[in-house]
């Protein structure tokens, strides 16, 4: 059946018997209260599935974690919540025979690996360690507990962290010294801490062995490392992981390695990827153990380049590439019970699909390629999958391996969805720079009236190295837009992924010109083929590179636009070098860095064009912004206001790159549309 088909059929289904509301269109308080579901891991038989929701606490303002199972083995059983929301409960996972869940749990402001019977019972703490457990993975005979946590560069004890930190207490001085960068990465400033690695029996009868000694690094990787970066061998003998050696090169450096490290410390880690000084991660060993697959890039210094599926012959050294002739990159690995295919996720044509590629021919086969697929796991022939799509929040999906028999299992936001109305977004496709196909979408408001035209929201994808998928985006959802009355239409112009590495490869070095080629040739197209958009009554939005653009439209393409909205935006690439963190990225799209190349950072910086600016903007900036600092946008605020342009500034100081918090999200989003609806009819 066809999966849009199959998923509404489960809509009306779980609707009928209740009394049909009066259906509104979606708004941003709808998005903020959508329960998110994630981090779907079978049990061994792939009877249960265990997994994380992300409900929202609208008078506290956060999101609360719990831990869910289901039994799959029982038509129509409904998922049960296996701990209670305050204790902030993530990243199940199954004992070996599959009797016992273990997950993170937050208790007096201390996170410790906790467990709870899979036939039902209370949770009990499991571990009592002085610092925090980050993340962590059972060996597979259930006996031992691999685990990372936050450590001073100079310890090599839990203990001797935790007395550090206590003694910081009692210091009244708050002055920060640093001797190297990263001196703040994201959103935190350093501490001079890093996360490292530790084993322990998972009975507590000895204390935790630091596998990691010597290894200036985080594993796994900041900010947003996870468990997939390392892994116990078949025989829990070894450990695998990957990490960046820091050094003074951190900043500039995208060369990860892979390790091993006997699983009882006795030995220093063995760096096996040394030859690749580009990225080499997510580490998976084969069921044999004699083989270890993991991700590698090409390119060094280079964080969007493809993902290569490795496979490393453990006691000759050699390594060959799985998939060399797929044009796709690889997201972590997941290895088929008989060990015959890897299973991977990756951006696809517009969608995130699910893939699996035989081990022996490297050969790709789609599973599941219809919206996006953004967790998964496998159990014989059994996949579970969190999939959503435009109109879908996140929800869980069995399948088999060949990608049939695909069943909704989860409908965690179907009284949500049931009075809500949402647009239908159709995909067009125009040549684009270099006579290239390029791909974009767009959406009629809702309510939409045959033969009338609409006021349009033109969004600006970021990255620049990201897409516009047929996904449900938790903060640029196009249907909110849609909701409040607004056509969209969203372009995936060169430098988008899942069109192929070239595709990808082609907006480095070239901000300005070819992605605005495309976009201004996927307006003129988008206007050609759908006459209800309004071409003379519309905004442009962008976050991120999207706000670069904003910020460079202002100066360069500014005709046809009654407004601009511009999130946490670059408008002076010579300052943002100085001031971002991760410095490869920059030094990568610009060839080379600023004083070596000057004039490459000034070929489209829209610092250099405000004396064009015209159109009236809206700029949104955070204070915890460390990747665009808040400086950028206060500049582009200053430069709005001393020209005498329409233009306000929304300022959040307790957010990132990001807007996370559910009131500031729909204070974000209201904002916004008023902006919007201010210069449009």
């Amino acid at each position: 059946m066809n999966l849009r088909l199959a998923v509404c059929m489960l809509a009306l289904a779980a609707a009928s018997g209740t009394a049909m509301a009066a259906q509104h269109p979606f708004n941003a308080h709808d998005l903020a209260m959508m329960d998110r579901v994630s981090d779907p891991h079978l049990s061994p038989n792939g009877f249960e599935v265990a997994f994380t929701v992300r409900s929202t606490d609208w008078d506290a303002n956060k999101g609360v974690n719990s831990v869910w199972l289901l039994d799959l083995s029982k038509q129509g059983a409904q998922p049960r919540r296996v701990t209670d929301p305050e204790l902030g409960a993530n990243s199940p996972a199954f004992s070996p025979d599959g009797k016992t869940l273990y997950f993170l749990a937050t208790d007096k402001d201390s996170t410790q690996l906790w467990s709870a019977p899979v036939a039902g019972g209370a949770p009990v703490q499991v571990t009592h360690l002085p610092l925090d457990v980050d993340n962590f993975k059972l060996s597979p005979d259930g006996k031992s507990l691999l685990f990372s946590a936050q450590m001073f560069e100079d310890c090599t004890t839990l203990e001797c962290t935790r007395e550090k930190l206590d003694a910081q207490k009692k210091v009244k001085a708050t002055g920060r010294l640093y001797h190297r960068l990263f001196v703040r990465h994201w959103d935190t400033w350093s501490d001079h801490r890093r996360g490292q690695l530790f084993v322990m029996p998972l009975d507590g009868s000895s204390r935790p062995v630091l596998l990691t000694k010597g290894i200036d690094g985080d594993v796994p990787s900041k900010p947003d490392g996870s468990n997939a970066e390392y892994a116990f061998s078949p025989d829990g003998k070894t450990v695998y992981f990957d990490v960046r050696i820091a050094g003074k090169t951190e900043p500039w450096s995208t060369n990860f390695d892979v390790y091993s490290v006997p699983a009882d410390g006795s030995a220093a880690p063995k760096n096996l990827t040394a030859a690749n000084k580009a990225w080499d991660a997510f580490p998976l060993p084969s069921r044999d153990g004699k083989t270890l697959y993991y991700l590698a890039m090409k390119v060094p210094g280079f964080e969007a380049d493809r993902f290569g599926i490795m496979a490393l012959d453990l006691a000759t050294g050699a390594a060959r590439e799985i998939d060399p002739d797929w044009d796709r990159s690889a997201g972590p690995l997941v290895l088929s019970a008989d060990g015959k295919t890897l299973y991977t996720t990756v951006a696809d044509d517009g969608n995130v699909a699910l893939y699996a590629i035989d081990v022996a021919s490297g050969k790709p086969t789609k599973v599941l390629s219809d919206g996006s697929v953004l967790g998964f796991d496998v159990a014989g022939d059994k996949i579970i999958a969190a999939r959503q799509d435009f109109t879908h929040p996140t929800d869980l999906y069995t399948l088999d391996a060949q990608g049939a028999d695909l069943a909704q299992v989860t409908h965690f936001n179907a009284a949500r969805l049931a009075d809500i109305e949402f647009s239908k977004a159709t995909w067009f496709s125009f040549k684009g720079w270099n006579g290239d196909i390029v791909h974009g979408y767009v959406m009629p408001p809702v309510g939409a009236k045959p033969g009338q035209k609409y006021p349009v929201a033109f969004l600006v994808h970021g990255g620049p190295q990201g897409a516009w998928p047929d996904e449900f985006h938790y903060r640029w959802n196009p249907q909110t837009y849609a909701g409040a009355g607004f056509a969209v239409v969203a372009i995936n112009f060169h430098g988008s992924v899942g069109y192929g590495q070239a595709f990808t490869d082609a907006i480095s070095q070239h901000w300005g010109d070819r992605p605005l080629e495309d976009l201004q040739k996927g307006w003129a197209a988008a206007l050609q083929q759908f006459p209800y958009l309004d071409g003379n009554d519309a905004c442009a939005l962008g976050a991120s590179y999207g706000g670069y653009m904003i910020y460079w439209m202002a100066g360069v393409w500014n005709q046809p636009w009654k407004c601009f909205v511009d999130h946490d935006g670059v408008f002076d690439a010579r300052m943002m070098y100085y001031a971002t963190e991760e410095l490869w990225f920059e030094e990568r799209e610009n060839g080379g860095t600023q004083f070596e190349h000057p004039e490459n950072y000034e070929k489209f910086n829209p610092l250099n064009h405000v004396k064009d600016w015209r159109v009236p903007m809206l700029v949104v900036h955070s204070d915890h912004d460390y990747r665009i600092p808040v400086t950028q946008g206060l500049g582009a605020f200053t430069a709005l206001q001393r020209r005498g342009i329409p233009s306000e500034f929304l300022n959040f100081p307790d957010e990132n790159h990001l807007v996370l918090k559910p009131q500031n999200s729909v204070q974000w989003h209201e904002t916004v549309l008023d902006w919007l609806k201010k210069w449009t009819k």
